[in-house]
């Protein structure tokens, strides 16, 4: 009885935080729908007198808002992705570990089991990045996420704004949504400026308009300041090829700790994200080369790694896990 009662408040508790963890998409949703209103109706439609002003006013603005809107609609609605199946321990290789009870027999069967796999970073200790939640090794740059609770592959941060992780398969998505949030403030900002000073000296009549155009101003400024600090940071973060994790603690390969192990230049950096195709990188359709389980390393010899060598592609197998679904700040801290 006890023990039903437990397990009843733990699945209590636990949707109560999926709930909550949708708060802040929530806000954001909604500050962004009453920008829509202030900026459309009070301002194109009120305060705005001109038409050929109207017209290229809200022409522009609504050209910038499907962008905003579709980037963040795919960093919330794009799941993680996860390791494939050839990552996680079999049932045999399971029981093996489980029943274990010397440490260093237990790293030593992560070795032989690694060896099979396009794996190349280690712990700080030089052992195998295992994840004994999942039972799986990790891949190169794949962190567990404790608030989603799965492994999520080359994981940079979990951001309750989406209430997502952010990893190979959004990270475009996420970059391009802070790009057209700076855009879409600094829009809303310059034009609504000039209205601004004219109800400031009184030129236009004191209406409700005035208000909602005022305010306006306020918070397209107020977000504009931070978006465009922490886009700022991410673009720097793609150009030495890092993810935020990565930033805060330097990998370490086989040949030991290495900084700039996955640098492989500003313009092949910036495709490791965006692809080779120009003409995908605005546009939030996934293209970011790879599978998320391997990726070129700057300091180790072609032979070595199966992306830079000529030799036969690492085989996926089409079986995966499935995995229930599971929230910026710069970053939220959720690896472990």
């Amino acid at each position: 009885m006890r023990r039903g009662w437990k397990m009843a408040l733990s699945g209590g508790l636990r949707c109560c935080r999926q709930v909550l963890s949708w708060v802040p998409v929530l806000v954001i949703v909604l500050v962004v729908l009453w920008s829509y209103y202030a900026y459309v109706f009070e301002l194109c439609l009120v305060t705005v007198l001109s038409p050929a002003e109207k017209v290229v006013y809200l022409i522009l603005y609504h050209a910038i808002f499907v962008f905003f809107a579709w980037t963040y609609w795919k960093s919330i609605f794009t799941l993680p992705q996860q390791p494939n199946q050839k990552f996680h321990l079999s049932y045999t290789d399971k029981e093996r570990y489980e029943n274990e009870e010397r440490p260093e027999v237990q790293k030593q069967m992560l070795v032989e089991m690694a060896k099979k796999l396009p794996v190349y970073t280690r712990t700080g200790s030089g052992a195998v990045r295992f994840c004994d939640r999942c039972h799986l090794i990790k891949p190169d740059r794949c962190h567990h996420c404790s608030v989603c609770a799965m492994c999520v592959l080359k994981m940079d941060h979990h951001c309750p704004w989406v209430n997502n992780c952010i990893g190979f398969s959004n990270y475009k998505f996420f970059l391009q949504f802070l790009a057209y949030s700076v855009l879409y403030c600094l829009y809303i900002a310059t034009t609504v400026f000039s209205y601004f000073i004219k109800y400031w000296r009184g030129e236009l009549p004191s209406v409700r308009s005035k208000f909602h155009v005022l305010f306006l101003l306020f918070v397209a400024c107020m977000f504009f300041v931070s978006l465009v600090i922490l886009f700022g940071y991410h673009c720097w973060l793609v150009s030495r090829n890092k993810t935020t994790l990565e930033a805060f603690c330097t990998p370490v390969f086989t040949s030991g700790p290495e900084k700039n192990g996955f640098n492989l230049g500003f313009i092949k950096n910036i495709q490791q994200v965006f692809g080779n195709n120009k003409k995908f990188w605005l546009i939030p359709i996934g293209s970011s080369p790879g599978d998320g389980h391997s990726f070129p390393m700057r300091s180790m010899n072609e032979s070595q790694n199966p992306l830079l060598a000529n030799e036969e592609p690492w085989e996926d197998e089409d079986d995966s896990r499935d995995y229930p679904e599971g929230s910026s700040s710069l970053a939220v801290e959720t690896e472990t």
